[in-house]
Formats: C-alpha cells, structure tokens, sequence
C-alpha cells in the first residue's frame, strides 16, 4: 500500500509540479487583474404594462450604468448582458416613481454596479385618447412682386388624432410640413405630411393632405402689368 502511494506521488513527479506552479499563476493573475470602470448607456425594460394604459411622459430610452470589475470581465461586457427592468404590474393613472435597484440587475461574475443614473424614474400614465383637430397649413417661400396669399386651403381640413389623454386635450390642431409657394401666380396644389407638436400623440390613419394656395394681385397693383 505504502509503494502505491510513493509511486502515485513520484510518478510524473516533474510534470505535477509543473501543473500546479502554472495553476498558482493563473491563480495570482486572476486574483491581482487590474480593476476598471467603464459607464455603459443601456434600455430600460418595462414588464407588464396594465392595459388601457400608454406613457404620457416622454421616458428616457435607456439609463447610465457604472459597473466595476476586472478589466477582462469589462471588455467581454457588452449592452446586452445588462437589464434594468421596472415592473408596472398593479400601476394607475398618474404618476409614480420607480427606483432602479442594482440588486434586480444581472451582472457577470465578478462585476459589480457602483452607480445607476438615474437611480430613478418618474413615469406618467394614462388612458388614450382619440378627437378631431383641424389641420393648419405652413406656407414659406418668396411671392411674386405685387401678390399676395387670398387663400390656403387643405384637404382633408381635420384629422384624427390619438395619445394620452391629457395631451390630446391640449392639441389644438395639426401642421402640415412647411410647403414652398415661391412664384405661385394664381394658384398651385402641394401635396405634404402632417404632424403634431407633441411626440406622444400620433396621427390616425395618416395619410398626407392637399393644399391649394391661391394668390393674387394687391389692389394697389391691381392696374400694373
């Protein structure tokens, strides 16, 4: 028994030493890396939305996450590795904050969040709304001396609109992208989009709209060829 176990520790004896002084210094490496911080912009995942509810507050896409560790772990981190999520489950109509807790984040072994920005979220809610609002017509451009604008009419002249509620009921109306009227004597159509001033609020069935620009003669030049 005794010679077995001399010649399991003698056999190879070279070749085990050599193993385990490479095992101790990728030990020591490991354990002495270099540690770095690197600032990752990553998105906000938002689970269970309740339904009949959208945001009415314009949310930033994505929050600044500060994570340390060692700097092989670092440079294999990519965006995807790390999701913040707030859980809307039971949430009303309003207001709320949210914190952004490094805890529920998932991180590889060996990095560690040190700062979340920002550690938290004011999010509004609301029901959606839909209405009709008339559709204003933007004209620039150069007129021929002596003309002026009698008339710009759009068609449709109103268009649905859709979003939170509370800033639905603020839009008055809706823009067309500006047209250019340069040199129009009598009248010309344009054909263009529509839009609102409020990114939450969309068109409904937006399909883009005619305008038809009549200009004439200022009564002072009326008489002037």
């Amino acid at each position: 028994m005794l010679d077995f176990i001399r010649h399991l520790f003698t056999r190879h004896f070279w070749l085990k030493v050599l193993s385990l002084a490479v095992a101790v210094l990728l030990w020591w490496t490991v354990a002495h890396e270099p540690e770095a911080e690197v600032l990752m912009n990553v998105p906000i995942e938002f689970y269970q939305m309740p339904k009949g509810l959208e945001f009415s507050s314009e949310t930033p896409p994505q929050v600044q996450i500060r994570v340390r560790g060692p700097v092989r772990v670092l440079r294999e981190l990519a965006q995807r590795d790390i999701h913040p999520v707030i859980d809307l489950a039971g949430a009303t109509r309003g207001e709320r904050t949210y914190p952004i807790r490094a805890a529920s984040i998932r991180m590889p072994k060996g990095a560690e969040i040190e700062q979340i920005i920002p550690a938290q979220l004011s999010l509004s809610l609301d029901r959606p709304e839909r209405r009709m609002v008339p559709v204003r017509a933007r004209i620039t451009g150069t007129l021929v001396s002596g003309f002026h604008i009698v008339a710009a009419t759009v068609a449709p002249a109103n268009v649905q609109i859709e979003g939170p509620s509370l800033r639905v009921a603020l839009i008055d109306s809706a823009f067309t992208d500006p047209v250019d009227a340069t040199g129009v004597i009598g009248s010309a159509t344009f054909t263009t989009n529509v839009s609102t001033t409020d990114p939450l609020v969309k068109m409904i069935a937006a399909q883009p709209v005619r305008i038809t620009v009549v200009t004439q003669k200022s009564p002072s030049d009326a008489g002037v060829d």
